[in-house]
């Protein structure tokens, strides 16, 4: 695990040298405005291969198979309206220039090309600490995964304990999954679409008195296991991975780990803690998030270069 040593270090080394000097990318209004930066990882390689065509076959894609069909999902799920905050949901946002998106895409096509090599359908997306942009991470991949055509993405609040993503989807949290694990409401009851095609979200649901018995009790993979033929890809929002044990218990029931962690912020001792509650095989890749653009000032200039060069052509 060098190259997850050698991410971490380099998160602890930022932290240190700004500590006291906050830079503007760090001064926006939330906590998850920033967009991350992809560290390497034995299995998510730097090197990000093409993105994968959305007209060429895909042999993942969502059948008819199973206890329930698409049209069982259209037809069942609730069909909302969103209200989605701008500053968070890059996808979401008439600007598609707006920072933060083609790290997405990168993260995707690593994603895929990650999976020509294992099963990876369902992702679960956590951090060392509250607040470090696992939230963020997650809501944005679900985006861009369905920016594919005829892609199909599921995402899944199961932080019970601090539920952030209806709030930045700008929707409600019942029903929801605590509603299910309890067995109360069936798969499609707690399933919303809204304005972007093709993705499905389960709130957290009704507020839990023991999260962590709720959600080791059994019905989460059988939740999983009855939708999974539907969705080219579900990703999971868990609570964080060191103060409480439920993302090491999701864990079990996912196809990899993806651990958040942000620049400036989190400690070293407690994101290699957050990594050891995990296997080995199961962590895919840290991101790490929340770096300045002065961080990064080749990349600033290329986008910025490309994205003049890109409005010129079309005037």
């Amino acid at each position: 695990m060098s190259r997850i040593h050698e991410a971490l270090k380099k998160a602890e080394q930022e932290r240190a040298v700004n500590q006291g000097i906050p830079s503007q990318a760090n001064l926006a209004t939330t906590p998850f405005a920033d967009p991350p930066v992809f560290a390497e990882s034995p299995k998510l390689h730097t090197t990000a291969p093409a993105s994968v065509p959305s007209s060429a076959p895909h042999s993942g894609m969502p059948g008819l198979g199973g206890p329930f069909g698409v049209d069982t999902l259209l037809a069942r799920s609730a069909q909302m309206e969103w209200k989605p905050d701008s500053t968070t949901m890059l996808f979401m946002n008439a600007d598609e220039g707006v920072r933060g998106t083609e790290e997405f895409r990168t993260l995707r096509s690593r994603l895929y090309h990650l999976r020509e090599k294992m099963t990876l359908k369902k992702l679960l997306v956590t951090s060392a600490l509250p607040k470090e942009g696992k939230s963020f991470t997650s809501s944005n991949l679900a985006q861009v995964m369905v920016r594919q055509h005829g892609r199909r993405a599921l995402l899944i609040d199961a932080d019970l304990r601090a539920p952030r993503l209806h709030l930045m989807l700008g929707t409600k949290s019942d029903p929801g999954l605590s509603d299910y694990l309890l067995g109360e409401q069936d798969e499609f009851s707690i399933m919303q679409r809204g304005p972007l095609e093709n993705l499905f979200f389960i709130p957290s649901g009704t507020g839990a008195t023991d999260p962590a018995e709720l959600i080791g009790n059994g019905r989460l993979k059988l939740l999983l296991q009855r939708v999974e033929p539907l969705f080219d890809w579900i990703i999971i929002d868990s609570p964080p991975a060191v103060p409480v044990s439920d993302a090491s218990v999701l864990a079990k029931a996912c196809d990899g780990v993806l651990l958040v962690v942000r620049s400036n912020s989190t400690p070293v001792d407690l994101a290699r803690k957050a990594r050891q509650e995990f296997p080995e095989e199961s962590l895919i890749g840290v991101v790490l998030n929340g770096t300045s653009e002065d961080a990064l000032p080749y990349a600033r200039y290329y986008y910025e270069s490309y994205q003049k060069k890109a409005a010129t052509t079309k005037a």
